[in-house]
């Protein structure tokens, strides 16, 4: 009767349904060596003690106090408001179970259906996480696929009950969809060894080996970050700032409280007259434009014929907490100017901002406009939005409310740690960023590979208390930088002043600074905008050389009418958009001069990459 049962499943394999599915193959699935296994599970179970024994002690010690209050308050409040709707009326209740009863109940006739041989249709395949169910036995093995649609159809329902909640303000809405996902990828079938396919076959193949390095792993990272998950998501040990990564040769030429500038070596007889300045974001480290010479977009531009220089902003402790946006832009913006004229007697400047750089070289602009400061000449802009409108899932975390506790928070240190911002970013995309990471380090055991990009991703900074909470307030809040309502030192500060000529480059997968908004920005400055969108996200878009010839961009007339009829007539062109910025640039001022050494008549102080960027939050 067995074999019997046997032959008939594998003739519905062939006949379609559970298509390749070999009963044999459950033998990867039983332990073989039930001693070892619970031997491995004992020193698994240990090395789980020395990482929360890691955790607890800078709390026991109260060097580390938990603010986990806040956001899971946040959370349930949120949530409970789409709760409130489906329970306050029995009608409504009931119309909600039916939906995830009527879901179940397709799932176990398509189920049914599979194992009889058929073909049916799978609600799983559509979902943003299906990648992470990549491995064959989740649609080969019944139970394993069983789970996966299960919980499929269990995340969609709650999904749609979010969404067909009548009366929901428009943000709280936003943050029940963004708390719904976060729930969804932390609780998905793929996080858990008993059922996840790979995660229960490596477990039983190595006795539990797996789950010891992985739980020895945790320890270590959680030791590393004193006290928090500092998750592993590369092989940190094989990068040194300044020997493998941000190698470009240059000098640091000058440096005060908040900032050092540095100034590249040219790698041309003659160079642009006009020097180049770049204002990276402080919410990461600059070197993303410079991670390996293969990457680097300041290699390139210095091999283009500009006099780079790149203002590399301090990790700020407590001491910097008083630094606010008008101090980044003096301290930061301004003095970089000033040093770029003793450097190279150049009064005029062509300047790029990336990200939160770009929204302060924006405000910066503004100021100098006010003062009639026309050094700069022209800017760029990387994923930036000064307009924050369609700021995307960031604003989850931005209410007063929210801001209130967070400046409590910061008042005690005078910092925001630069692992709360690095986990805010990473659950922006957990279904990639985080998840992943964790089972394949901590359950199946595996040491990451080498990534510079994820390397620079792990090297976080901390935020200044009066830096940040202006931040927030004033763009992701209030949205006053747009308006022409921000006020620095003193007095309002308006884009519609800012007339030099602006290339505004969008990443079209962008999750930070989706191209929607950067597209509504345009409009807010008063001189010609050149909107330009690449392919990818908010790194691998900007971040990508001619030479590896991978996505590609669009160009189109002024940003004007919605993004999307801009895009429907926007012409599309093959690989990286840096030659055409490099186009623009020569357009504007072409004019050279012979190569210029880092410094001039300064006495340079050390050699690029410089030390502030080297110090690790």
């Amino acid at each position: 009767m067995a074999g019997d049962n046997a032959t008939g499943h594998a003739d519905n394999a062939k006949a379609g349904g559970f298509a390749g599915f070999d009963p044999a193959s459950l033998q990867a699935y039983m332990v073989k060596d039930p001693e070892a296994l619970t031997v491995n599970f004992a020193r698994a179970i240990e090395k789980a003690g020395q990482a929360a024994s890691a955790w607890l002690q800078p709390r026991e010690a109260g060097e580390k106090v938990d603010h986990l209050a806040d956001p899971m308050t946040d959370m349930v409040k949120t949530l409970s408001k789409v709760c409130e709707y489906w329970m306050s009326d029995p009608r409504r209740t009931l119309e909600a179970q039916t939906h995830l009863m009527t879901g179940m109940m397709g799932l176990w006739m398509r189920s049914m259906q599979r194992l009889n041989g058929e073909e049916t249709e799978d609600p799983a395949s559509g979902r943003p996480d299906a990648k992470r169910f990549a491995d064959p036995e989740w649609a080969k093995n019944p139970f394993f696929d069983f789970l996966r649609q299960a919980y499929a159809v269990g995340a969609g329902w709650a999904e749609r009950m979010v969404e067909n909640a009548e009366g929901l303000d428009p943000h709280v809405r936003h943050k029940a969809i963004f708390y719904t996902r976060q729930m969804a990828s932390a609780l998905s079938p793929a996080n858990f060894v008993t059922t996840n396919p790979a995660l229960y076959r490596e477990t039983v193949a190595s006795n539990g080996a797996n789950l010891v390095r992985g739980m020895a792993m945790m320890a270590e990272d959680i030791l590393a970050g004193r006290g928090e998950l500092r998750l592993r998501q590369t092989d940190t040990s094989k990068f040194t700032v300044g020997e493998n990564i941000a190698v470009t040769p240059g000098k640091v030429i000058a440096q005060n409280d908040i900032c050092q500038i540095l100034q590249y070596d040219p790698q041309t007889e003659t160079v642009l007259k006009r020097p180049l300045l770049i204002c990276p974001p402080w919410i990461n480290k600059f070197y993303v434009l410079d991670l390996n010479p293969q990457k680097s977009f300041i290699r390139w531009a210095v091999e283009q014929g500009h006099t780079v220089f790149v203002i590399s902003w301090v990790n700020p402790d407590e001491r910097h907490a008083d630094k606010d946006w008008a101090a980044y832009a003096r301290d930061g913006v301004g003095f970089a100017l000033d040093m770029i004229r003793q450097s190279c007697g150049e009064e005029e400047v062509n300047a790029i901002g990336y990200c939160v750089g770009g929204t302060l070289l924006s405000a910066a602009l503004a100021l100098q406009a006010r003062e009639g400061d026309r050094r700069i000449r022209s800017a760029t802009l990387f994923t930036t939005q000064v307009d924050f409108t369609h700021a995307g899932d960031l604003k989850v975390f931005v209410d007063e409310e929210q801001i209130q506790g967070l400046e409590e928070r910061m008042k005690a240190r005078g910092f925001l740690e630069g692992s709360q911002m690095a986990m805010a970013f990473n659950m922006l995309r957990a279904s990639e960023l985080i998840w992943p990471y964790f089972v394949n380090t901590y359950l199946k055991g595996e040491e990451p590979s080498a990534f510079d990009l994820l390397y620079w991703n792990s090297d976080s900074t901390r935020m200044p208390a009066a830096n940040h909470s202006f931040y927030l307030r004033n763009c992701y809040l209030e949205n006053r930088l747009s308006r022409g309502e921000m006020v620095l030192e003193g007095a309002p500060v308006s884009l519609k002043d800012v007339t030099i000529p602006i290339y505004n480059l969008a990443t079209r997968e962008d999750h930070i600074a989706p191209p929607q908004s950067v597209f509504l920005g345009s409009s807010c400055f008063g001189g010609e905008v050149t909107y330009v969108l690449t392919g990818s996200g908010h790194i691998a878009g900007v971040v990508n050389p001619p030479d590896k010839r991978k996505y590609q961009f669009w160009t189109g007339g002024a940003p004007e009418g919605s993004y999307d009829e801009w895009l429907d007539k926007a012409e599309e062109h093959p690989g990286s958009w840096w030659p055409h910025w490099h186009a623009w640039i020569e357009k504007l001022d072409d004019a050279r001069v012979p190569a210029r050494k880092p410094g001039g008549t300064l006495n340079t102080i050390e050699e690029a990459p410089g030390s502030y960027v080297r110090v690790r939050a």
